[in-house]
């Protein structure tokens, strides 16, 4: 068949990671948030061409509105000092013939030490107390004339004012910047701001750049509006973006400063300490010497300002934002000296050339800084204020102030969307919405050569089934009888908004191949006197980037339209599962939960039909044939050949043998209550369900509940093989791999069928997740894990996993294929699935959660002019049986100019696909390789823009591109996270659990995972429904007298200050003071007062977000499970060894030098 299809977004995590003793220790379990922190990049800013007829090349103006991105961000070290634990990078810069940098030494292998508690595991679900969930309509019949009539193109363009510039006062150690104009021109007149808005857009925000009201416009061509660093002096900073710039800014050239680099400079400030300098803030004409000046505080938050008091846990500075204070005046004024000419070439770090690394600089920067400017021996090692960096918090809020407002229209090409942390609209108008597809850019390099230079691995993150939010429309399903959809006829691409028709329409282009074809008699239509269709509107697959075709016979198996689908209940009734009431609470759990399988929109009842059958070291079927009056059981105990002992009878409709089900699994835990079996099968009972499926002809789903390693002697039986000591050996890639190929070839089997395994497991010990884990990874299934697993603690999770794992949609017997127009092909694929050919992605099944990242390479130049398109076709079967393609399209720009290229990255996409990339890696290099080599592309990447996109300033300058500031910070949680940089306690299962996890993640799930979401709970307004603003994940950040929840889509974390007040501990836990304070607790106790409703209502915020119910953990200042707790603050060095963002930006910087020089 040639389909073309893809598949869906990787499963939930729910992974485990060990503990201390004692303690019950969490999973990871859970999904992206949408406060999480997300790269940030400059919004969209140009006008929309009117939306031309997606057909046509000529429609598209790629040169209009795709300003340029916003100034891109720099950081000056002088120091360069780094970590000693260190990479080095791998390889030489290809475009410079440098000799490689040395690499440096590796770091200690180490993971913190969590982990002596058990682990349990996340849970995916509907919370208990909620009804069950009905499922939405996978897609709605299509009526001619219905299709949403495109928004008029202008709602697209977004005045945000000029960009939020503001002046960022270094602390202590970095020096402030200014946005001053590149030529020496007179300032714009009053009102202008920064020039047309559709020329800049705003900028970020980690790097509040100062406005000096001189801002030149910048064409789409150009690159990005430089900014200065200046040392340090009072500047004016425009208002909050969106406001008029008012008249008042400062003379065209204030004595002492250089004309500005093309980037916002960081770099370790050279005038004399002060205490608190204040941010400062507009005023009108030139300051005077030593005058400070009062205004408007800026919006943007990631602006320097002094480094807080030494105290060990200064508390986040009140207010919305985390960070420096954001107006007044703190602390004394700025020195009163005049500006000195002479600042711009002093030698103490900002400019000029910067010494080398000096050799003894530790990674913890010893001493404290002396910032006189005297000329003498060099000054101690300054530490980078942390409030000087790029924040990932100041990038995720601009983002949603300057994005969130405005529905997200998709009619124009190469438009990079609103991040995955801001809740937006998306109104379908040719191109798929981001929710199914996300790229790491927008404009491609037109020629292979250019994308090798800039190393941005060109990739599209694709989750073809993904639930929209219900302000959204379904893909409309569109039926064209018994022809079938139109497709090219050399390519068979299918019908699209960008295909061009010609000769009245008797004829249509391909937009992918060229080739022409004829169009269907009965699909014939007249054109307009712009060469569209008459009917362009009235036909989803020419107007939308979204849409179903309802498939002919010919798209299916055996060219037989299927049967619906069955799920098989597998159920582990050995003596581990039966003594710790896991059999008996999954019986009474499924008694109520067979009523809600998930059905087509308007169906009363669903058409899957159901099968039970339960094993230790053998297997038992049942029939529950609705004629029966009990159920009756049938034993296979020769599990070498397994075959399935009765076919009517096992698999039954729910309403007809509704009465023999109950008293099934009414009579399961009495019957093996005695049991005092303790091995257990594994293989065989894929086997059987993979039997009942292929005697029935129907696809289907097998939900397995397994507690222990398969020892019995049986196939696929598995030994013990787990090995601390090959950490940090050439050897540890085995433990990422199956132990026997038994499992690769069964999970073949089972796609060919259309039988996709979810697994739930409950290990006490090592399971060999690696090996257990490969059919249900194949086939397009999810893992759940809850290790150790206590039914007071565990159970809601769990039963909240499991409702909406069988509740949730899913397609099966799925193939997706990805086509895309001349000049770039898919050359790889990452995620759940199995492939037998280079082309055809193939899934058993394939639900809402699961994401397909696809890469693509050069194979020819192409366009910028055509562009570059690409082409998701997806062929399932419904869950009522019904064989469709759902297609997304998607149009991106191209590009000659690097600087193009990286003003339309975005950084979440990029992380998703570098993490995925790299724990693929673990699979066959050494982890210090892999690890290696994320370090060195990624200092390609901004070297390369340094070198080629940033102006000339000095080497002591770190300057990253502005859409990819939080590289180094999200890449650094990456290298630190269990599976590349694992602790002395983190188990081996745990670590293959996560990496299976990750592989199939989508977008907003990885940046909420790596970066973890930490609210200030005592600072939420018990009123609104809002949630607390989000802060910055360090140890620095959190104060003694609050309490805080952390989320990382598998485990919440409630963190409880030692000197909270003693009312807000009553409110909260029900107990009288912070001692008493239970860390057994999985839920927080329901108590009538508005901060116990507030608190609840977050996490239950929270929990909808995830794919999978996230454990909660109580975690009190100073006690055993703080070490836990302080793993996911990933800005700070971890116990592992993994460095600090600070450190880590250095490390980066002096690399980037490297490979420059």
């Amino acid at each position: 068949m040639s389909v073309n299809q893809q598949a869906h977004t990787g499963p939930p995590y729910g992974q485990p990671q060990p503990g201390y003793q004692g303690y019950q220790q969490p999973a990871y379990g859970g999904q992206p948030l949408p406060g999480v922190p997300q790269s940030q990049y400059g919004a969209y800013n140009g006008p929309m061409p009117g939306y031309q007829q997606p057909v046509p090349p000529q429609g598209y103006f790629p040169s209009l509105g795709f300003p340029s991105k916003g100034s891109p961000v720099s950081l000056n070290s002088d120091t360069s000092s780094l970590a000693p634990n260190f990479i080095g990078s791998l390889r030489a810069p290809p475009t410079s013939g440098a000799p490689p940098p040395a690499s440096g030494a590796s770091l200690p292998s180490g993971h913190l030490a969590y982990s002596q508690f058990g682990h349990g595991d996340v849970q995916n679900g509907i919370p208990t107390s909620a009804a069950p969930m009905q499922r939405p309509p996978a897609s709605q019949p299509f009526l001619p004339g219905s299709a949403p009539t495109p928004v008029s193109q202008t709602s697209t363009f977004q005045q945000y004012g000029p960009p939020p510039a503001s002046v960022q006062q270094l602390s202590n150690h970095m020096a402030g910047m200014t946005i001053g104009s590149t030529t020496a021109s007179a300032p714009p007149p009053a009102g202008l701001g920064y020039g047309p808005p559709t020329s800049v857009p705003p900028v970020s925000g980690s790097f509040s750049t100062t406005g000096s009201g001189l801002y030149t416009p910048y064409t789409a061509s150009q690159g990005p509006p430089p900014t200065s660093v200046s040392q340090g002096l009072p500047l004016a900073q425009p208002p909050f973006p969106g406001q008029p710039i008012s008249t008042q800014r400062l003379p065209t050239q204030v004595p002492g400063f250089a004309p500005p680099p093309s980037s916002t400079g960081i770099g370790p400030s050279s005038y004399p300490p002060t205490t608190g300098a204040p941010r400062p803030p507009t005023m009108s004409g030139p300051p005077l010497p030593g005058q400070t000046a009062a205004g408007p505080p800026a919006s943007q938050p990631n602006h320097v300002s002094s480094p807080p008091p030494p105290a060990t846990m200064a508390g986040p500075h009140p207010g919305p934002h985390p960070g420096p204070p954001m107006s007044g005046l703190h602390g004394p004024p700025p020195p009163t000296h005049p500006p000195q000419p002479g600042y711009q070439m002093q030698q103490n770090g900002s400019f000029g050339q910067v010494r080398g690394p000096q050799p003894n600089y530790g990674g913890a920067y010893p001493g404290t800084p002396n910032y006189g400017s005297q000329p003498g021996p060099p000054p101690p090692p300054k530490r980078l204020d942390p409030d000087s960096i790029p924040s990932p918090i100041q990038v995720i809020e601009d983002d949603r102030s300057n994005r969130g407002s405005e529905p997200f229209v998709t009619g124009v090409r190469g438009q990079v969307p609103p991040l995955v942390t801001t809740n937006f609209v998306v109104k379908d108008q040719g191109n798929a919405s981001p929710r199914y597809i996300r790229c790491t850019s927008y404009n491609i390099p037109c020629t292979s050569d250019m994308a090798k230079q800039s190393q941005v691995p060109l990739a599209a993150v694709i989750k073809p089934l993904a639930t929209l939010p219900p302000e959204e429309t379904l893909p409309y399903l569109v039926d064209h009888g018994e022809s079938g959809p139109v497709r090219c006829n050399r390519c068979k691409a299918y019908m699209c908004p960008f295909m061009q028709f010609i000769e009245g329409g008797r004829r249509f282009q391909c937009c992918f191949c060229s080739c022409v074809t004829e169009v269907p008699p009965h699909y014939f239509q007249h054109l307009d006197h712009t060469g569209k269709r008459v009917d362009f509107y009235d036909r989803p697959e020419l107007s939308l980037g979204s849409y179903e075709f309802l498939a002919t016979v010919d798209y299916c198996k055996n060219n037989k339209f299927p049967s619906p689908p069955a799920f098989i209940f597998m159920i582990d009734v050995s003596y581990n599962a039966v003594k710790s009431g896991l059999v008996r609470l999954i019986c009474e759990e499924l008694k109520s939960l067979i009523d809600f399988l998930p059905r087509e929109g308007n169906m009363e009842e669903s058409a899957i039909r159901v099968g039970f059958v339960t094993y230790n070291k053998v297997l038992h079927f049942y029939n529950v044939k609705s004629s029966l009056a009990q159920p009756q059981m049938m034993v296979v105990s020769d599990v070498a050949d397994m075959f399935v002992p009765l076919l009517d009878g096992f698999l039954v409709n729910v309403n007809e043998s509704r009465t023999v089900i109950a008293s099934l699994l009414d009579q399961i835990p009495e019957m093996f209550a005695d049991t005092r079996e303790t091995e257990t099968v594994f293989a065989p009972v894929i086997q059987a369900g993979l039997e009942a499926l292929k005697a029935a002809e129907c696809a289907g789903k097998l939900f397995i509940f397994h507690t222990s390693l398969p020892i019995a002697e049986a196939p696929g039986k598995l030994k013990n093989r787990d090995d601390k000591k090959l950490i940090n050996t050439d050897k540890e890639k085995t433990l990422f791999q199956p132990q026997t190929s038994f499992y690769n070839n069964l999970a073949k089997d089972c796609v060919a069928q259309g039988c996709c395994v979810d697994l739930f497991l409950f290990p006490n010990q090592y399971l060999d997740v690696a090996t257990l884990g490969v059919v249900t990874y194949q086939t397009g299934g999810s893992i759940y894990k809850y290790a150790y697993f206590q039914l007071e603690t565990d159970q809601d999770r769990f039963l909240n996993d499991l409702r909406r794992d069988v509740q949730k949609e899913v397609g099966f017997d799925a193939v997706m294929r990805v086509r895309t127009s001349t000049g770039i092909r898919a050359t790889d694929f990452f995620g759940a699935f199995y492939m037998s050919n280079t082309t055809d992605v193939e899934m058993a099944g394939l639900d809402c959660d699961k994401t397909i990242t696809v890469e693509f390479k050069h194979d020819d130049k192409l366009s910028e002019d055509s562009g570059a398109l690409l082409q998701c076709a997806l062929l399932y079967t419904s869950c009522a049986g019904q064989r469709r393609l759902r297609i997304h399209n998607l149009s991106l720009n191209c590009c000659t100019q690097l600087a193009d290229l990286y003003r339309n990255c975005e950084t979440d996409t990029l992380i998703n696909y570098l993490a995925k990339h790299a724990y693929r890696g673990v699979l066959g290099s050494p982890v210090k390789t892999v690890r290696d080599a994320l370090i060195n592309q990624c200092a390609q990447i901004l070297a390369c823009y340094r070198k080629n996109c940033a102006s000339p300033s000095s080497a002591g300058q770190l300057i990253l591109p502005e859409c990819m500031k939080l590289l180094p910070v999200y890449l650094n949680c990456v290298l630190k996270s269990d599976v590349l940089q694992p602790g002395p306690e983190v188990t081996t299962d745990d670590r293959a659990y996560i990496r299976q996890l990750v592989t199939s993640m989508d977008v907003a799930e990885t940046n909420v995972f790596f970066y973890p979401r930490l609210l200030p709970l005592t600072k939420a307004e018990v009123d609104s429904d809002s949630l607390p603003a989000a802060i910055r994940n360090s140890e620095e950040r959190l104060s003694k007298s609050d309490i805080y929840l952390l989320e990382n889509g598998l485990n919440i974390f409630v963190w409880v200050g030692v000197n909270v007040q003693q009312s807000l501990i009553q409110n909260l836990f029900g107990v009288s003071s912070f001692s008493q304070i239970s860390n057994a607790l999985s839920t927080l106790p329901v108590l009538e007062n508005s901060f116990s409703k507030k608190v609840r209502s977050i996490v239950d915020m929270l929990q909808v977000q995830r794919s999978r119910n996230m454990k909660l953990i109580i975690v009190k200042q100073e006690d055993k499970l703080e070490m836990l707790f302080k793993h996911f603050l990933v800005e700070d060095k971890s116990l592992s060894g993994g460095a600090s963002y600070v450190d880590f930006l250095c490390h980066m910087h002096k690399e980037i030098r490297q490979l420059l020089s």
